[in-house]
């Protein structure tokens, strides 16, 4: 991965399914914005051009590992040459509900190989902080069950035949995914948080640590985004869109 030298943040959170990143990361999202920061965000599996394409291959499961790995990969080029750069480069903080590393451990758990993925996603800045959300295995699927009315085929990992039952496919799926992670933290240093610990004890902790980053950030007074991209020299259809948006 480049090392993204932009005057802009970019805070990505990961965790398996159920550990509540999503949760925090909105957290951090008011936070920020109450600071008076200028913020973006970017979900994983949302850009335009890949979403109707995406749905309509999980509908007729036509997915092999690799075409689910090529999708996923064109869905955040699209979303970081759009959308991240810009933002970086305008010098606003960016906040990721996944990136990179959801490939790499997903991709990985369903058998692609780990070394080729690298190279796959090299064209993704670095962030400036990744937080890992780690959480027990049986207190992630008991909040999934709680939540959700019912899993669906990908997300259970019923394409690798690992059981004929949903909920024992989700599970070992997410184990394998989980182990992926784990193997990550060391080589691209992923700080681990406590998912079991109090939601405003997590959220207490990303916050000291985002905090020392965000001192010279770009503020929602000091013109919007939309103003910043422009002065900054950038056009094309992210600024148009987000032109009409506000």
């Amino acid at each position: 991965m480049p090392p993204g030298p932009f005057p802009g943040r970019l805070f990505v959170v990961e965790g398996i399914d159920g550990s509540g990143k999503s949760t925090q990361l909105d957290l951090l999202h008011k936070w920020l914005t109450s600071r008076g920061v200028l913020v973006v965000s970017s979900e994983w599996n949302s850009s335009p051009i890949v979403r109707g394409t995406t749905r309509r291959g999980k509908r007729r499961r036509l997915f092999s590992p690799m075409t689910f790995s090529l999708i996923h990969c064109a869905d955040l080029a699209n979303r970081v040459y759009e959308q991240i750069l810009p933002a970086l480069q305008a010098g606003a903080t960016v906040l990721a509900d996944r990136y990179i590393y959801t490939a790499f451990a997903r991709d990985a758990a369903r058998g692609v190989n780990p070394v080729w993925l690298r190279h796959l996603y090299a064209f993704a800045p670095k962030p400036t902080m990744a937080f890992y959300f780690d959480v027990p295995l049986p207190e992630a699927i008991r909040r999934i069950e709680d939540g959700r009315a019912r899993l669906k085929f990908y997300e259970a990992g019923m394409d690798l035949g690992l059981s004929s039952d949903l909920n024992r496919s989700f599970q070992a799926f997410q184990g394998m995914i989980q182990t992926e992670y784990e193997r990550m933290l060391d080589e691209f240093g992923l700080i681990s948080i406590d998912a079991s610990d109090p939601p405003t004890e997590q959220q207490h902790r990303v916050r000291e640590l985002v905090e020392p980053h965000v001192g010279g950030a770009l503020k929602i007074q000091d013109g919007g985004l939309t103003d910043a991209l422009r002065s900054s020299g950038l056009t094309g259809r992210y600024l148009d869109t987000l032109g009409a948006r506000r």
